[in-house]
């Protein structure tokens, strides 16, 4: 039976991706941060087995890892967002964002790699859009995702002599919780400013604030970056890439063709900046 490890598996993508690699015969082992979560992935499917999983955490990758006797692929999904402009990022957020999207990713892809070989197993990358497009406002979660991006292609090459083979997945607007919460997400990033800081990005707080509920119109179902994952997982030649959605593709097509300064122009008046 093949097996693979998900990361950030308690909701979402990665529930999504868990619950459809069990239905297929697949043995999951779901990475969660809480017990409860774990106990709702088992009561949807019980072949599902979750590892207490804080892939910030030396000691609880170890542990989790140690628990697996064989492996044939891990899903790093985990993550989390930070948003604001740079200016105005904490140092101590940016150090959170990039320790959890990209520390964090890699500390679990070394834990595993020994398994992965003697399996000739898969790694698929969990990046997004903002990983090849980066948005006002969202400059800190962009980078750890253009990173990610970046570890995945030296990935690919430094482990084709063992036939690893590796995939990013790049969703755009994904009903998720990311957009389901992001009117909360971009009313508590105002509240965080300072005073300065909330004047000289008003304006450009208030055209995101408008922007979202347009997002959260064409937000796709979460099951379309399940097909990429599984198709990733189980393909005799996996895509290297999979951007997901029609934004996604839009985004990059324009930032691949058009000069930088008409698209830098255009994003920033999506979000009211000059």
């Amino acid at each position: 039976m093949a097996s693979v490890l998900v990361t950030g598996a308690s909701r979402g993508i990665g529930r999504e991706v868990a619950l459809r690699m069990a239905a297929r015969g697949w043995q999951v082992h779901a990475g969660v941060r809480k017990a409860a979560d774990g106990e709702s992935l088992v009561d949807a499917d019980a072949r599902i087995r979750p590892l207490s999983l804080e892939i910030t955490d030396a000691d609880s990758i170890a542990a989790a890892v140690g628990q697996l006797e064989q492996l044939d692929a891990v899903v790093n999904n985990a993550g989390i967002v930070v948003t604001g402009p740079i200016e105005a990022v904490s140092l101590d957020d940016l150090r959170h964002q990039l320790e959890v999207n990209v520390t964090g990713q890699v500390a679990v892809t070394q834990a595993v790699l020994p398994l992965l070989r003697a399996s000739k197993g898969r790694i698929v990358m969990m990046s997004s859009v903002s990983g090849r497009v980066p948005f006002p406002l969202m400059g800190a979660y962009s980078a750890s995702k253009f990173a990610l991006e970046a570890i995945a292609d030296s990935l690919r090459m430094e482990l084709r002599p063992w036939g690893i083979k590796v995939a990013v997945v790049e969703p755009g607007s994904i009903d998720t919780d990311l957009w389901r919460q992001a009117p909360d997400t971009a009313a508590a990033t105002e509240a965080g400013l300072a005073p300065g800081q909330r004047e000289l990005y008003g304006t450009q707080l208030a055209g995101m604030a408008k922007l979202i509920p347009e997002i959260q119109k064409r937000t796709a179902p979460v099951a379309k970056v399940g097909e990429a994952v599984e198709h990733a997982l189980t393909a005799t030649r996996p895509r290297a890439r999979y951007p997901l959605g029609v934004d996604a593709r839009a985004q990059m097509a324009l930032r691949a063709f058009l000069p930088a300064p008409l698209v830098d122009a255009a994003f920033a008046r999506v979000v009211g900046g000059r």
